[in-house]
C-alpha cells in the first residue's frame, strides 16, 4: 500500500487521499447543516491540500452558513490574493459575504477595480453595474445614518448641544450640519429654543427654514419681537418670496431707483434683512405703502437726510401715526445685528 508522508510531520503515518476523504465528508456535514464539524473537516483536508479550490470553497461556505462571516471573508480575499480558483467565481462568492457584512464601500471598491481591469463577463455587465450603483446609494446612505446617530447620541448625552454655545458662529456652524441631514432628532430641542426669549431671530429663521425644506408637518410655536405665534413649517411661504416685501419694495423701487439709485440699494438690502430676521411674522400695519414711507423715511435719515414724516406720509399716501408704528418695530428689528460668521 502507497504511503505518504507530510514533511515536519513526524513519523505521522497518512492514509492514501485522505483530504478527499475530508473533503467529501465535510461536504457531507454542510450538508446536513452540521457547519462546526463542516468547518473542522474543510480546515483539517485545507492542511493536506493548501491550494485545492473545492476545499476552500467548502470551507468558506460553512464559515458563512455558520455565521462566521469575518473568516468566511479572510478566506474568500486570501483565495482572490492566491489565486486559487476561478478569479470571477471567488469574487462573486467574496461580494455576496460582503453584502452580508453591509460593507458597501469594499463592495463598490471591487466592482470598480473589475470594471477598470475589464474583468467583468459582458452577460454580466449589467448586473454587477447595477449592484455598484446599490453598493454606493447604500454606503452613503449608511454613512449618513450613522452621523445621525452620532449627533443623536451627542444630544442625549447633552440636552442643549446645538445652542450650548454662546459663540454665534458655532451654533451657525451647528445648525447648518444638521440641516444636511434628517432634522427630526432635534426637534424637542429646536421647540425649546424656538420658545426661548434669548434664541437669536435669525438662528430660528434658519431652523423654520430647514424644518420647511424637511417637510415638517406638526406645529411649532416660536418667539420673535415680543410676539408668540404658532406655525406649520411645510406650509408657510419660502423666505425670500414673501409678498409683503416685495410690495415695499417695488414701491420704493418706483419712488427711488432713478431718483437715488444708491439709497435704494442701501434700502433694499436693509429690508431683506428685516423680513429675514422677522420670518415669518407678519407685523402690522399691514399696509405695505405704511413699510415703504418708513423704510424711506430711516433710509434718508441714515444719510443724514432731514425730512418729516408728514413728507413721507403724503408721498406714500399712509397715516403718520401707522408710520410711526412701523419705524418702532423697524428700529427694534435693527437693533438686532446678524451673528458674525
Amino acid at each position: 500500500m502507497k504511503r505518504r508522508d507530510l514533511s515536519n510531520k513526524g513519523n505521522i503515518i497518512l492514509f492514501p487521499d485522505l483530504e478527499k476523504r475530508l473533503k467529501e465528508k465535510g461536504l457531507e456535514k454542510l450538508q446536513q447543516k452540521k457547519y462546526h464539524e463542516a468547518i473542522h473537516l474543510f480546515s483539517e483536508a485545507k492542511n493536506l491540500d493548501p491550494k485545492n479550490t473545492e476545499i476552500h470553497i467548502g470551507l468558506v461556505l460553512a464559515y458563512f452558513e455558520s455565521g462566521n462571516l469575518r473568516e468566511a471573508k479572510m478566506l474568500a480575499k486570501e483565495m482572490l490574493n492566491e489565486g486559487i480558483g476561478d478569479y470571477f467565481q471567488i469574487v462573486e462568492l467574496y461580494i455576496s459575504i460582503l453584502v452580508q457584512l453591509n460593507e458597501y464601500e469594499e463592495i463598490a471598491a471591487v466592482i470598480e477595480a473589475l470594471l477598470e481591469e475589464k474583468e467583468i463577463p459582458p452577460e454580466k455587465f449589467e448586473q454587477f453595474s447595477r449592484m455598484l450603483h446599490l453598493s454606493k446609494k447604500m454606503f452613503k446612505g449608511k454613512n449618513e445614518k450613522r452621523d445621525e446617530e452620532e449627533n443623536l447620541h451627542s444630544l442625549q448625552e447633552n440636552k442643549n448641544n446645538l445652542f450650548s454655545s454662546n459663540d454665534p458662529k458655532e451654533q451657525i456652524l451647528k445648525v447648518a450640519k444638521i440641516s444636511k441631514q434628517n432634522i427630526r432628532p432635534f426637534v424637542e430641542e429646536i421647540k425649546t429654543y424656538f420658545i426661548s426669549e434669548e434664541g437669536h431671530p435669525f438662528l430660528k429663521t434658519m431652523l423654520l427654514n430647514i424644518l420647511k425644506e424637511q417637510e415638517y408637518e406638526k406645529e411649532v410655536r416660536v418667539y420673535k419681537f415680543g410676539r408668540s405665534e404658532y406655525f406649520i413649517p411645510v406650509k408657510l411661504a419660502d423666505i425670500r418670496e414673501q409678498n409683503k416685501m416685495f410690495e415695499i419694495t417695488y414701491m420704493l423701487k418706483d419712488t427711488l431707483e432713478n431718483e437715488d439709485p444708491v439709497l435704494f440699494k442701501n434700502i433694499k438690502t436693509l429690508i431683506e434683512r428685516h423680513f429675514f430676521l422677522m420670518y415669518p411674522f407678519d407685523f402690522g400695519p399691514s399696509n405695505p405703502s405704511v413699510w415703504a414711507a418708513a423704510y424711506h423715511f430711516i433710509g434718508s435719515e441714515y444719510f443724514g437726510s432731514a425730512h418729516s414724516v408728514g413728507e413721507f406720509a403724503e408721498k406714500y399716501n399712509a397715516s403718520p401715526e401707522d408710520i410711526k408704528k412701523a419705524m418702532k418695530i423697524i428700529r427694534e428689528v435693527e437693533e438686532i445685528s446678524y451673528p458674525i460668521i
